[in-house]
């Protein structure tokens, strides 16, 4: 009976976005208050009813209902709770769910945190909206019903793939979908105001908190899922260039061009037709994820269904959504002002050209995955398109855009003194080339990456450089009794900015670090026998068998020492899960500032008694953390950003009357 009600809260919600998505609308059109006033109430009933079911399915996992089809093709009854959790979006069904339940919650936050929203832009951004629901959530019930009853029920379930059963892959989905989702509040506002036929410095101080925080989201999945894939998949890497890594990189670029486009939009009015664009590419590219994932086109750990109609259904979705508003865009761009004219040399031309180069890469991301498709399909032969393309074509792009992030916060809209910024900053270029050449001779000249001086060179002009402008704007130097007032005084989305801005440039230097001199040993190890690796001793102490919830584990415990000093003793795991029988592996890491030793225990090399051993990978990543921290300080300079006032309800803090005395 929950189960139904699950069904039936979906058909309930379907109706109302169908609500959602004419009645507010026309009544924007005809300008009838009533009517628009639909869309708030419309927004929450949804939300309910897709919350319903979610939780329906949800208790079909929680309590092992092997009568739904979904819950015994990926769960089982000796699963951990957290796994029988994750288990409902671990699918393609339940991801499906997951992903239309955050488009209704998006939907009811701007309804509920929208007050100062016209509401003529609200109506008809929430119509919008609703349109999207209603593709999914027909998607949902024609092709991908998540409470189909299977008859007879088995008596157990199939369980779940055994590499999804992590916490790190329990959040990484849920923290992705927010992101992508939350793309299609900046889509519907860019539609909106296409339909309104205006866009503004207030259209732009609305849609940049909804884009701020879907790319903080973005962010903080993307970096759980190299996470993930570093410490589990076995293999000391964190990025592979896999197509669906790809396909949630790719709306990442072009979401972070559209957070800087509306800035344009908002200080100097111009850039308008480029904004709507990227916001109209952003949740397209968004889309695309959804449709490479399920469409059955590719074979990834990733991805979920196989069945090609699941996958026509979800392309003519693109083509709708994407095709409507690229030609909705075609007829009313060319009407738009141009607004705010700029110099090349200003800070909208930096900007500008840096919207460019991160278009240009995710451009260039697309090729490299749909290529090998493309020319599948057309029967042009089987070509595989890995990391040495993106690796050569993708990162020298990126080489210009950080050279100018750290010169466009210092220049002035509208016309800039480029030679000014760059007196500014001549200390720092000096350090960033002594960084580069002492990068060069530790590593012993061409024995070592030409490119990994170059990218601590890159990482040092990007880190002092935004240290650099903010000793400018406080005045350190010139004032340094009054600069940790004016430290205080500024903006919070100016602090957002240069603290992401420092995370990318640590980021920097732990990929540099991690790519360019990674220390690997693979050999068989008998019990007792000790490799030495970047400076330490790693000796197989014992192998034993451990019971885990629902698989057996082979554990290793090394110990490792340090100049002759036992310093930790680390324990990887072989683990053979029952249901569905599959070997995983399970890395032990020891992290430093430096790197990470990481461990990981094979299998045994068939010989007995003393001559036994176990094959075993060692490898020192340096300066790995630094890609989490990286990470991790792009989402703090993001969520700084959104505290800011005036991007969450578009006006600066009243002075007090003291201060205004």
């Amino acid at each position: 009976m929950i189960a139904e009600t699950g069904h039936f809260a979906l058909v309930l919600a379907l109706a109302v976005a169908i609500v959602q998505a004419s009645v507010p609308l026309a009544g924007a059109r005809r300008g009838k208050m009533a009517w628009m006033a639909v869309a708030g109430p419309a927004t929450i009933l949804q939300f309910l009813f897709i919350a319903i079911s979610f939780a329906a399915l949800t208790h079909g996992y929680i309590t092992s209902d092997f009568s739904l089809m979904n819950v015994a093709s990926n769960s089982h009854t000796e699963k951990p709770l957290l796994y029988k959790i994750a288990g409902v979006w671990g699918n393609h069904e339940g991801s499906l769910l997951l992903w239309v339940t955050i488009l209704a919650l998006f939907g009811m936050a701007v309804t509920m945190f929208g007050r100062n929203l016209p509401p003529g832009l609200k109506a008809r951004a929430l119509a919008v909206q609703a349109m999207i629901s209603i593709g999914f959530l027909l998607f949902l019930l024609l092709t991908s019903n998540p409470f189909v009853r299977v008859d007879p029920p088995p008596f157990d379930g199939n369980g779940l793939n055994p590499m999804l059963q992590d916490p790190g892959l329990a959040l990484h989905p849920p923290m992705l979908y927010l992101g992508y989702v939350g793309f299609s509040m900046a889509f519907s506002f860019a539609i909106a105001a296409l339909l309104e036929g205006r866009v503004d410095a207030a259209w732009a101080r609305w849609v940049r908190p909804w884009t701020l925080a879907a790319w903080v989201l973005l962010t903080g999945g993307i970096v759980l899922g190299s996470w993930w894939a570093y410490y589990t998949l076995g293999w000391g890497g964190w990025w592979y260039w896999d197509p669906v890594e790809n396909a949630s990189f790719m709306p990442w670029l072009v979401g972070t061009a559209l957070l800087h486009s509306a800035i344009v939009v908002e200080k100097r009015d111009a850039l308008k037709s480029w904004t709507i664009l990227l916001a109209i590419i952003t949740f397209g590219f968004s889309l695309l994820g959804t449709f490479l994932v399920r469409s059955g086109v590719l074979t990834s750990v990733h991805a979920f269904a196989t069945d090609p109609a699941r996958g026509v259904f979800i392309l003519l979705l693109l083509v709708v959504a994407v095709g409507g508003s690229l030609a909705l865009y075609a007829a009313r761009a060319p009407s738009m002002k141009l607004g705010g004219l700029f110099s090349p040399l200003s800070r909208e031309g930096s900007l500008l050209f840096n919207n460019v180069l991160m278009s240009t890469g995710a451009a260039t991301v697309l090729l490299g995955t749909l290529y090998p498709l493309i020319s599948d399909a057309f029967d042009l032969g089987k070509i595989s398109v890995g990391p040495p393309f993106f690796n050569s074509v993708f990162l020298p792009l990126m080489v210009p855009m950080v050279l100018v992030m750290a010169l466009a916060p210092m220049m002035s809209w509208k016309r800039g003194d480029l030679g000014g910024v760059l007196g500014r900053l001549k200390i720092v270029a000096v350090i960033s080339v002594l960084v580069a050449a002492a990068t060069w001779q530790l590593q012993g000249g061409s024995a070592g990456p030409w490119w990994s001086a170059a990218g601590l060179g890159l990482a040092a002009w990007l880190g002092l450089g935004t240290l650099a402008d903010l000793a400018d704007r406080i005045r350190l130097f010139q004032a340094p009794v009054q600069a940790p007032f004016r430290a205080f005084a500024l903006p919070r989305s100016t602090w957002g900015m240069m603290v992401a801005h420092f995370g990318l440039a640590v980021f920097i230097v732990g990929l540099t670090a991690s790519s360019a001199w990674t220390t690997e040993k693979v050999q068989t190890q008998k019990i007792g026998e000790t490799i030495s690796i970047a400076g330490y001793q790693v000796t197989l102490k014992g192998i034993e068998q451990v019971p885990g919830p629902n698989y057996i584990a082979r554990r290793g415990t090394f110990e490792i020492a340090r100049n002759g000093t036992v310093i930790a003793e680390m324990y990887p795991e072989k683990r053979a899960y029952r249901n569905p029988p599959r070997p995983i592996t399970t890395a032990a890491i020891r992290s430093g500032i430096t790197g990470d030793l990481y461990v990981v225990i094979g299998d045994p090399d068939g010989k007995e008694g003393g001559e036994a051993g176990y094959v075993t990978r060692l490898y020192f990543n340096p300066c790995i953390p630094w890609l989490w921290a990286g990470g991790l300080l792009l989402m703090l300079g993001g969520l700084i950003s959104l505290a800011d006032r005036r991007h969450r309800i578009g006006a600066p803090a009243r002075a007090s009357r003291s201060s205004a005395a």
